[in-house]
């Protein structure tokens, strides 16, 4: 980090929007433009107003229903179907904006939404923060001078404690499992909640793809350990329903 870098202003923010509570901790605040933070809020409204799918009248229930085309809608909901494909490719089927065979692309857009908040911040001189969305994280710097960010990662199986801490420098965290929402990932191919895993947090650079992987990682199951590994630039740690654990290679390197 630059020496002439301060970070001695900080700046914190919850917005509740897609039905979850959304941190802002901006810990160079001095260095970022007014107003930024302010459009990375209206940016998340935004999202949810266009993609929500317990919302009749945004753009993608319209599209699901057959009440509007993709032509229709802003570029931004083409460009997340696309993403989207290309991961449902990517994971062997098992990440897909079709579950059960309705439009619901909501396993990306979160993660998507979070990360181009925390690219507008950066866009605005903020080096140092972190964007929480209910749990799926992405952080940019540090979290003090020479100090990495620390995100506490839920027991699925223990209210109120942690299961274990990630600690790291620009880095995406993204966990999914049984904790908050109960079995809301669906095995894509069995059409029956997944529940080999408790819970699965996945450790990446960027939060819109980790945290589609994530999803896609959960719904494997016991399968999951095997891809993971393979999966260039990011690691795992899960927690089985019986209170074991596993983690891949790598993972002792973001252990807090």
């Amino acid at each position: 980090m630059s020496a002439n870098v301060r970070m001695d202003l900080q700046l914190r923010h919850v917005e509740h929007v897609m039905g979850t509570a959304f941190s802002f901790d901006i810990r160079d605040a001095q260095a970022m433009r007014p107003g930024a933070l302010k459009d990375a809020i209206g940016w998340l409204h935004w999202a949810d107003d266009t993609f929500s799918t317990y919302q009749p009248g945004s753009f993608v229930s319209r599209l699901g229903r057959g009440a509007i085309r993709l032509a229709d809608c802003p570029s931004e909901v083409g460009d997340v179907l696309e993403s989207c494909a290309a991961l449902t490719a990517e994971t062997d089927g098992y990440f897909t904006a079709l579950p059960g065979g309705r439009l619901d692309p909501s396993g990306f857009v979160k993660g998507w939404a979070i990360q181009h908040a925390s690219e507008m911040l950066r866009a605005a001189g903020s080096l140092h923060h972190c964007v929480n969305g209910g749990g799926d994280v992405q952080t940019a710097g540090e979290a003090a001078p020479e100090t990495p960010w620390r995100i506490g990662i839920s027991d699925p199986l223990r209210r109120g404690s942690l299961v274990t801490v990630v600690a790291g420098s620009d880095i995406a965290v993204a966990t999914s499992g049984t904790s908050e929402r109960g079995g809301h990932v669906v095995d894509p191919f069995t059409g029956r909640p997944a529940n080999d895993l408790a819970s699965l947090t996945l450790v990446g650079p960027a939060l819109a793809r980790t945290d589609a992987y994530a999803t896609a990682a959960f719904a494997m199951g016991h399968a999951a350990y095997d891809w993971l590994e393979k999966l260039a630039g990011y690691e795992a740690f899960a927690v089985l329903p019986t209170g074991e654990v596993w983690s891949t290679s790598g993972w002792p390197l973001f252990a807090g």
